[in-house]
């Protein structure tokens, strides 16, 4: 038998620091507890012990020490390790948090603290009406991101009070899982196909989530344009190492907010982080898209993605467009059933290009594999030469490209046989001055082959471009995505083409807006803002007539052309090297980029992988690719776990198919992105 002084002696005390938002102060209680006493028990005496009556099933105990919750509430204290010196925090599960969307509109929410960041994000998105939340995280802005801001606000005598949206009764609040509310997939609400506003008959199903009618027009349409002076303001990166500074931030979707330092209030930017967007639907998706178009503005206005001086006045065009539809006040309707029918078709087709989407018939895909064969333009780069191109005969099939003296000896050898598998091919484009050429950078053992083919016009270009393309994913020109690839960059091209649009639509259309609001500043100190205008208003024409969900679809479209669309790029430095280089990832490779030049050195595609881990004691990354191919590096501008997280990431969400519902394999992803940590 124990007597009561043995019983003391195997009790201790244990100091409670209680955070009661209801209370000014936080209080500290000191509590008799023993080793084999359970989480939950420790919960319930502090309950009894603070004796004041509300509701504290979101409140949750953190221990700061060791920065890790203890939600396991049959968990002992030592099978936890808790001893006597732990500092416990008493506190809610769920807080408030701000969050700069992509539209750079400020939300402030409650979110869970304590649930891993992949969670806390589909909660956000489910709020906010943004399906495929495993796309988006969320970024801890980097210094450089204020930088130009807090320059600008010593000089600003009157601080600028920000409209805040204010989503504080959201669903996620109470502690139970988020309301279906606009996420239900038996009633999903259907958005006007022509200018993605909510269907009136459906606003009676966001009544259970603070997503109003007028907040989801605030999330689904486009902010009016900055100012020139508020974008010169922002940073823009200047760099690759610049660029991968702003990457640096990505939480690690494993572990919880507060896990990672992240307090109440913190301002956060939530962004599309993977740029693989599954199952576009203008129907079901117009916050989605409309995020995902401002990502992209912004990405184009501060050169984060480079892009030449046409692209940028198709861009702006678009933008102009887009931000007079989004403005007006009686947005166009179609009456005629058979127009929105049309537009609907356009747009399917359009979702199947930026899905890159399965053919409506199967028989495409069996039959024999089509060829291309013409007259191109061969250049291949070498020191002390001249940029000379000599005309070949080149014949395209499967993902090879071979090409011979002439026509005549093509049933011979060639001069050269390439598979482009895994190459990058970049568009080498003036529509104005007819210049039609791709650039192809084929990885070899020893880095990568640089050559040059020019075509004589679109369509010949259309063809041998998405042929290339296809073939870069180990595809080949029977696949299904051929065809809508020619019939988009030949889209892509029209839009560039100025002479192709007619002169009496907007010839004398004045622009309301300041035209330097739509193009980077470098490209608006370039020209005069009466010229600036002109070009775009010239360039405007040819998108004029689009409805406002099919002009910010082209708009990403256009923006997935961009040669370095989907690229992240991080600081490294290889095993074995002596300098440092830029790793970009993207949704198919990996690129090893000269930090220089900017010219990539080595392509690695996924689909090699056989596997890849963390060597957490010397903090590098591993990967071992097909044919006994292996590489190491350790990243210098973020932590390797990021970019761990962003290989394993990509390879989830390349499992996604449209078969599946809309749940996701939360432990698959885990399993991916972790690491053996």
């Amino acid at each position: 038998m124990l007597s009561s002084t043995d019983f003391t002696s195997a009790s201790w005390e244990l100091v409670v620091r209680v955070d009661n938002p209801n209370e000014e102060e936080q209080k500290d209680v000191t509590l008799r507890v023993s080793g084999d006493l359970h989480v939950g028990g420790v919960m319930l005496k502090l309950v009894e012990q603070i004796n004041i009556s509300q509701d504290w099933s979101d409140f949750a105990l953190w221990w700061e020490q060791k920065r890790c919750w203890l939600l396991k509430t049959h968990w002992t204290l030592d099978k936890y390790g808790v001893q006597a010196d732990a500092k416990l925090l008493f506190t809610p599960q769920h807080k408030m948090l701000r969050l700069r969307l992509p539209n750079l509109k400020m939300v402030r929410l409650r979110v869970s603290f304590s649930a891993v960041v992949f969670k806390a994000v589909s909660d956000i998105c489910k709020t906010l009406n943004i399906r495929r939340s495993e796309e988006l995280s969320l970024l801890k802005p980097s210094g450089d991101y204020f930088k130009k801001k807090k320059k600008k606000d010593k000089n600003n005598k009157e601080p600028v009070i920000e409209d805040i949206l204010n989503l504080e009764s959201s669903p996620t609040a109470s502690g139970s899982p988020a309301s279906p509310g606009l996420y239900s997939k038996t009633m999903t609400p259907v958005y006007d196909p022509v200018n993605g506003t909510p269907a009136s008959s459906t606003m009676t199903w966001f009544s259970d989530s603070p997503l109003t009618e007028q907040n989801c027009s605030i999330l689904a349409f486009s902010q009016p344009p900055q100012s020139p002076e508020a974008l010169a303001d922002m940073y823009q990166p200047r760099s690759l190492i610049d660029k991968a500074k702003l990457n640096a931030g990505w939480l690690d979707s494993s572990r919880s907010l507060m896990e990672q330092g992240i307090h109440e209030d913190e301002q956060l930017l939530l962004r599309f982080k993977y740029y693989s967007f599954f199952d576009l639907n203008p129907k079901y998706d117009a916050v989605r898209i409309n995020q995902l178009y401002e990502q992209a503005r912004w990405a184009i206005l501060l050169e984060e993605i480079d892009c030449t001086e046409e692209e940028m006045l198709i861009f702006a065009a678009l933008q102009y467009h887009i931000s007079k539809l989004s403005l007006s006040a009686e947005i166009q309707d179609f009456t005629s059933e058979s127009e929105v029918d049309e537009i609907e078709a356009a747009l399917s087709n359009l979702e199947v290009t930026l899905e890159g989407g399965k053919a409506d018939s199967p028989l495409e895909d069996i039959t024999d594999i089509p060829t291309l064969a013409d007259n191109l333009k061969l250049f291949r780069p070498k020191k002390l030469l001249l940029k000379a191109f000599k005309q070949y005969w080149f014949v395209f099939k499967d993902t090879s490209i071979a090409y011979f003296k002439n026509k005549e000896l093509e049933q011979g050898e060639p001069v050269e046989k390439l598979n482009l598998r895994g190459c990058e091919v970049v568009p080498d484009v003036n529509v104005a001055g007819r210049k039609f050429g791709i650039k192809l950078l084929i990885p070899v053992a020893d880095g990568m082959n640089e050559m040059y083919l020019r075509c004589d016009h679109e369509n010949q270009y259309a063809q041998w471009m998405a042929a290339c393309v296809l073939a870069s994913k180990g595809k080949t020109m029977a696949d299904s995505s051929y065809q809508p690839e020619v019939l988009n960059i030949l889209s892509f091209l029209r839009m560039k083409n100025r002479n192709s649009a007619s002169q009496l639509t907007s010839s004398f259309e004045k622009m309301d807006v300041n035209p330097e609001c739509f193009v980077s500043p470098r490209c608006a100190k370039k020209h005069k803002s009466k010229q600036l205008a002109a070009r775009i208003l010239e360039a405007h024409q040819n998108v004029a007539q689009m409805p406002l969900v099919e002009a910010k679809l082209r708009f990403i479209q256009a923006w997935q052309s961009l040669p370095e669309f989907g690229l992240t790029y991080y600081l490294v430095r290889f095993k074995g090297s002596k300098k440092d280089e830029i790793l970009g990832v993207s949704y198919n490779r990996l690129i090893k980029i000269d930090a220089a030049t900017g010219i990539p050195m080595t392509t690695w595609r996924f689909t090699n992988i056989k596997q890849w881990n963390v060597n957490w004691e010397t903090r590098q990354v591993v990967i071992e690719f097909d044919q006994n191919v292996s590489t190491a590096f350790t990243c210098l501008s973020a932590d390797c776990k990021i970019v761990h997280e962003y290989i394993g990431g990509y390879i989830f969400l390349s499992t996604r198919s449209k078969d599946q519902n809309e749940t996701l394999d939360e432990d698959l992803f885990h399993k991916l992105t972790g690491g053996q940590d």
